[in-house]
Parts: C-alpha cells; sequence; structure tokens
C-alpha cells in the first residue's frame, strides 16, 4: 500500500538512500527542497516535491560539480541551500585537489527563480569581518544561516590546536550572506565523554525555534556508531552571541539504538510539515555498526525522517512511534 503521508512513514526506515548529512527546506509557497551529501562527494543535488514524502522519489537534479583540479576539487560536503533576501543561496564545504583536509566553507548564489535550474554563481569561499581576519583559518565546515530580530546569524564548526584538533562550534553575525560581521564567540566545545568518542567533535549544527527559544542541535564523536547528537539553547531575549547565556544538554538527545538497528545518527536539520506547525527531524544513520575501513567513505549513510515531539518547551527526540 503506498504511504501519502509523512506522517505514516515508519521510524528507522531510510526515507532517501545514500544520502548524508541532510538538509531539507520549506519555502513559503509550500515547496519542499532537499540536499545531501552523496558518497563520491564531488557535487550538489538537489531535489524539489510538495511534500516531504515526495522526496523519496523526486527527480535529483546536479546543480554544481567540484573543480577539475585546485581549489574546491577535493570533498565536497553538507550542502545547505538557504532563502535570504529575495535570492537563493547554497552553503558547502569543499576542499583542495591536492589536500582533500583542506576544508573551507563557499557559497553559490542563484541568479534565477528556480533553485533547480539556476544558473547558479560561485561567490568562493565565505568572507570573514574586518575585525576578525582569523575566522576559517583551519578546518572548517558545516555553515548554517539563522535569522533573529533581523539580524542574520551563521554557525559552523572549525577545528583548533595545533596537536590534538578539536571541532568546536562557532556563532557570528553576519553583514551579508556571503559575509561575516563583527567578532565571532566559541559557542559550544567537546566537554562530554560523549561528545570525544574516536575524536573530540562538535559539528553539523541545526536551528529550531520554539515558543521563542532558540535550540541549535549538532552532531558529536566520530562518524562511526559513537556519532550522536546534543543540543544547546537560549530564550529568545537573550543576547544569542552571548556563550554564557547558551544552555547545553548534557547528555546526547538522540544515539546509537542496536535493537532498532539505527547507528550513528546525526548532521540533522529540521523542516515544517504540510500543516506548517509539525516540527520533523531530518537526520542520516546508518543501518549497521561494523564498518570496514574509515566511516567516511561507508556510502551507506541515508536519509532518514523523525517527527519531534515537544514537553512544555523542551523538544524530544524519541525511535518510539
Amino acid at each position: 500500500m503506498k504511504r501519502r503521508k509523512i506522517e505514516d512513514f515508519p521510524l528507522g526506515i531510510p526515507l532517501i538512500r545514500q544520502r548524508a548529512d541532510p538538509y531539507m527546506y520549506r519555502h513559503k509557497d509550500g515547496t519542499y527542497y532537499f540536499t545531501a551529501s552523496v558518497p563520491e562527494y564531488d557535487k550538489i543535488i538537489l531535489r524539489e516535491s510538495d511534500t516531504i514524502l515526495g522526496l523519496q522519489t523526486a527527480e535529483e537534479y546536479v546543480i554544481w560539480e567540484k573543480h577539475g583540479s585546485g581549489e574546491q576539487g577535493g570533498f565536497i560536503w553538507a550542502p545547505e541551500l538557504h532563502y535570504l533576501h529575495g535570492s537563493w543561496y547554497l552553503y558547502y564545504a569543499a576542499s583542495d585537489s591536492e589536500n582533500v583536509w583542506n576544508i573551507r566553507p563557499y557559497l553559490l548564489k542563484c541568479t534565477g527563480k528556480d533553485p533547480r535550474k539556476g544558473p547558479w554563481q560561485e561567490l568562493g569561499r565565505l568572507i570573514e569581518s574586518a575585525e576578525d581576519p582569523y575566522v576559517f583559518d583551519d578546518f572548517s565546515l558545516d555553515a548554517t544561516v539563522f535569522q533573529h530580530k533581523n539580524q542574520d546569524y551563521l554557525v559552523w564548526a572549525e577545528k583548533t590546536g595545533k596537536n590534538m584538533q578539536i571541532s568546536n562550534l562557532y556563532l557570528s553575525k553576519m553583514e551579508t550572506p556571503w559575509k561575516l560581521a563583527g567578532n565571532h564567540v566559541l559557542l559550544s566545545t567537546p566537554d562530554y565523554e560523549w561528545e570525544r568518542k574516536g575524536i573530540w567533535v562538535n559539528e553539523g549544527p541545526a536551528v529550531l525555534k520554539h515558543k521563542g527559544t532558540i535550540f541549535i542541535t549538532y552532531s558529536a564523536s566520530d562518524t562511526g556508531r559513537n556519532y550522536c547528537m546534543g543540543m544547546l539553547s537560549i530564550g529568545g531575549e537573550a543576547d544569542v552571541m552571548d556563550p554564557k547565556a547558551w544552555k547545553k544538554s548534557p547528555t546526547p538527545i538522540l544515539e546509537t539504538d542496536k535493537k532498532r538497528g539505527i547507528y550513528g545518527p546525526g548532521h540533522n536539520s529540521f523542516v515544517k510539515g504540510e500543516d506548517g506547525e509539525t516540527d520533523y527531524c531530518i537526520y542520516h544513520a546508518r543501518e549497521y555498526g561494523e564498518i570496514k575501513g574509515d566511516p567516511l567513505f561507508d556510502p551507506n549513510r541515508h536519509t532518514m525522517v523523525m517527527k519531534v515531539k515537544w514537553r512544555e518547551n523542551v523538544p524530544l527526540f524519541s525511535y518510539e512511534d
């Protein structure tokens, strides 16, 4: 029997196979767009549908491919589609062909009205502000944008340290969709043991708003079965640029569930359902825990979907129906 509603889609079953770091966006006209990392890490894809479930079988467009060599000729990771100030933008991470770990955040702008058809213009790397020239100096990725009180903000992950590098989350105001403003702040660092399994990591931030509170989920630890999700929150009237005003959950909000065969859940995004009210968490996970070789090159990270439940003003992430 054909499923017609996302509410009927079972938990723990892939919505879209072999698509990691999923990003789903619902436009003001109700259209859903989907993009994600592909196993080859060599291009940016985009799907469109009038329903979340329709994205499962929607035609997939290749809207941009990596360079043949040099800058942006290495890995292409974690694209996100945003509609800002009347234009479409795509944020993504790219590396050099000569050094695939030289990852930095980049940006495309669509000069047409349909993001599937483009054309897309390369704007290059995101630009730091004049007051803060040392941003994006090292391995930097997973940039996402949110608006608060008519101000755009960028949240991203960046590694620090010379010997054992640590991936932290940082926050900055934005002057334009391609340039930061003022000084950035350290938002979160791997404080807990569950954020330090294999690698000390905070990455993949995603923003969810509810009744005046801003939540930022993120992913922690290595990308195998240890991968899991944490969460930060702040009241909407507080100063979002004050790191002390953010509260951090001391425990993961979503992690591996061996009984259900869900391993390494993480790198999520949020989207409203067709009713315009229900929140859904779009995340990736594997169906097995034993991985041969580097987890990064295992192609079977699948896009999954989970309805976000609320207890008072706290989001709950559960594999239970």
